[in-house]
């Protein structure tokens, strides 16, 4: 295992696979996360608008970088269709070394520093 600060998973909720796959496809053909993964037929319970509700979902989890997480952000706030989409960063602290190698050329390959 390696420990890493680089590599983070990102969590985001839809409210089907249509708009799940349209943002992974988004997001990966953009090279702003390495994978994404498809979780259906989640259920939330959450506050909205004073009230209590529930509803079907779908969990996205992408695997990124640090140095794309600000373009991930704005690609999914400005796609997703929810008023307040749910974008939860989470660090990966340790991972297997091949992986977490694979995981930084995928998105690396594909962002510029700005000066």
């Amino acid at each position: 295992m390696t420990a890493t600060s680089e590599c983070i998973v990102v969590l985001v909720t839809g409210p089907d696979m249509e708009t799940a796959r349209r943002l992974a496809s988004i997001v990966l053909t953009g090279r702003l996360a390495a994978c994404a993964n498809l979780v259906p037929g989640i259920e939330s319970h959450y506050w909205w608008k004073d009230k209590l509700e529930s509803s079907a979902e779908v969990l996205m989890i992408f695997k990124t970088t640090r140095v794309a997480l600000a373009s991930l952000e704005r690609c999914v706030l400005t796609e997703h269709p929810y008023e307040v989409p749910e974008f939860i960063v989470l660090p990966i602290t340790d991972g297997g070394p091949s992986y977490l190698d694979w995981l930084k050329a995928q998105v690396q390959s594909s962002i510029s520093v700005e000066p």
